[in-house]
């Protein structure tokens, strides 16, 4: 007599035979779901692609401006990255001012923060909850909270914590200032960079 039992017209499948059966169902299942798998990751690629910056918007992380049409004694506001940025022309009396002192809360000598004294760079949001300081004869002055900032964007009165963060720049010839690309040896003062070299030669800690 055959070792396969007749159950309700149809042979039982010996447990060996039944292991085996689903051995490869189980390489089929893993089969269709890794072409399955690669069929997805193929349909995506050209969106993820498309996700990549363009150099439309590579080149907007950048932003120049003229230093000719800044009077010294003057800021301009030059926007950068969504945050406003300040270029002041100081004057000769500005400048001496700005190096008699080293700051009070956040003490950093004035050349350490400029590369050339004539012009110092700094983004214009106060270090204490990002409100935009006003310019004053003293410096700058954030209506939020009281803050206040000397000719060098040092912290002198709380609650702020740090200096005016200086953002990445270089000078170009034809005295051109370009934002957001670094000089040579520069290091991030910047709070929430981790690789943004700027003026100053200090990194934030």
């Amino acid at each position: 007599m055959s070792e396969e039992r007749i159950q309700g017209g149809e042979a039982a499948i010996p447990p060996q035979d039944a292991g085996q059966g689903g051995s490869r169902r189980d390489f089929l299942v893993t089969v269709t779901g890794a072409v399955a798998g690669a069929g997805v990751v193929a349909a995506c690629w050209p969106f993820v692609a498309s996700m990549r910056p363009s150099r439309a918007v590579l080149a907007r992380a950048t932003t120049e401006t003229k230093l000719a049409g800044i009077p010294p004694g003057e800021v301009r506001t030059v926007p950068w990255q969504g945050k406003p940025v300040f270029v002041f022309h100081r004057t000769e009396e500005q400048i001496r001012a700005a190096r008699a002192t080293q700051g009070e809360i956040d003490p950093e000598p004035d050349e350490a923060r400029v590369q050339d004294p004539r012009y110092l760079v700094v983004i214009g949001v106060c270090t204490h909850l990002g409100c935009v300081p006003n310019r004053t004869e003293e410096g700058w002055f954030c209506p939020c909270h009281g803050s206040r900032y000397d000719l060098s964007g040092r912290v002198t009165k709380g609650p702020a914590p740090r200096n005016l963060d200086i953002p990445p720049y270089r000078f170009l010839d034809g005295g051109r200032l370009l934002i957001g690309e670094a000089a040579e040896g520069q290091r991030c003062l910047e709070s929430g960079y981790t690789d943004c070299p700027v003026a100053g030669g200090r990194e934030e800690g």
